[in-house]
């Protein structure tokens, strides 16, 4: 009982918590642009959102590791109140460093929430654990249905301000999430310190030993480069949007089912890996990512937008479910804390170079460049996947 009610709680939080990243996205490139000193800062404050998940998600870890999963996530939802507010005060007082300043906390909320996924896994069978991720990842549908609309409608809130409304938004989504959680029934923290925790009866292996397992590998390199692809894209669509004639509201419509693509598969891509191994559903997610790039760069018009756009997400869903499960398989219990954080961080690091690339790429290059950057990240992710599989095929 227990654990269907975290499930539906974590689904929610999961919802509450995509639902400000989705005005992010579709905001933060637009704002930074009208604020930044030069249209090469412009993506700079989502790049400081990847920056504060990247400085947050190890010690964040370890953190839930001793004192339970509660304290890291009550953390990122007030860091998603604050960061909402900063970027709303930094709208109405026309400052691109205080506009960076509250992106880098909104950073901190997505460091904690990009734990709700793997908290799914905590009490899962380990011929369960693909379905409770995607469970969770599904709240992501919920929030692709009102985001982009509540974006919009908020966006002229303030007469003077345009888009401080929807970091109103972004404010109050934090709060309910912040309520939600008191919902939340976690187990107690597994770290060897807390008392009446369980001593493993095996030396605990070193941070070498755990890195340098193909699954963990394999993990890193679909959930980081998925993520990172996604990054790169998203980021610079709603610029890339603009500049080709098309409004704000078709940008929000595209975020919109891009962000349905990332998540609807959630239904189906967990019985997916739970069926057929996580580097079978993988490779599958690559091939749908190189579907959306050819779509991207063979035109602008709406449709290609928004059908690249879908795609896009559809192939995230389906290698970073894919690396999520592998990372549950890559740590005991009581590693689970320094693990998670490990792999996390890494995920976020490749993402944060995406993020501070597609700025560049996009200014200099152009749109296409944007999405042929992408074509090295997946080869690399289809070839550790394959070497994962022959290793695998070799230990049995």
């Amino acid at each position: 009982m227990n654990d269907n009610r975290n499930l539906l709680v974590l689904f929610f939080c999961q919802a509450l918590y995509w639902g400000a990243v989705i005005i992010g996205i579709t905001l933060s490139a637009l704002v930074g642009a009208s604020l930044a000193p030069q249209p090469l800062l412009a993506t700079l404050p989502a790049a400081l959102l990847t920056v504060g998940a990247i400085l947050v998600t190890a010690p964040v870890s370890l953190l839930m590791q001793r004192y339970g999963r509660m304290v890291g996530f009550r953390l990122g939802t007030l860091c998603g109140v604050a960061g909402g507010a900063f970027c709303a005060y930094a709208i109405v007082e026309q400052s691109f460093a205080l506009f960076c300043l509250g992106n880098f906390a909104l950073g901190v909320y997505q460091a904690c929430a990009n734990y709700y996924r793997l908290a799914a896994t905590d009490t899962a069978p380990p011929e369960g654990r693909g379905r409770a991720i995607a469970w969770v990842m599904a709240g992501g549908v919920l929030a692709a249905l009102i985001s982009p609309t509540l974006s919009v409608w908020s966006k002229g809130l303030f007469a003077d301000s345009l888009y401080a409304g929807s970091y109103v938004v972004v404010v109050a989504l934090g709060l309910m999430a912040t309520v939600l959680l008191g919902l939340l029934k976690t187990p107690p923290p597994t770290s060897k310190d807390e008392p009446g925790a369980v001593t493993p009866k095996a030396a605990p292996r070193t941070l070498g030993e755990i890195v340098s397992q193909p699954v963990f590998i394999a993990a890193v390199a679909n959930a980081g480069v998925s993520h990172g692809t996604m990054i790169l894209v998203m980021t610079t669509t709603p610029l890339a949007m603009v500049g080709h004639a098309h409004l704000m509201e078709d940008a929000a419509t595209v975020i919109q089912w891009h962000v349905l693509g990332m998540f609807l598969p959630a239904f189906f891509s967990g019985r997916l890996v739970d069926k057929f191994g996580a580097a079978a559903v993988s490779i599958a997610g690559a091939c749908v990512f190189a579907v959306s790039i050819a779509l991207a760069a063979s035109g602008t018009v709406f449709a290609n937008f928004l059908l690249s756009s879908l795609l896009l997400g559809v192939g995230w869903n389906l290698m970073y479910v894919a690396g999520t499960t592998l990372i549950a398989r890559s740590h005991t219990v009581e590693e689970r804390g320094r693990v998670q954080g490990l792999a996390e961080l890494g995920i976020a690091t490749i993402a944060a170079v995406s993020a501070f690339s597609s700025g560049g790429l996009l200014t200099f290059f152009g749109w296409t460049a944007v999405n042929l950057g992408a074509i090295p990240l997946l080869l690399c992710a289809a070839s550790i996947t394959f070497w994962f599989v022959r290793r695998e095929r070799v230990s049995a």
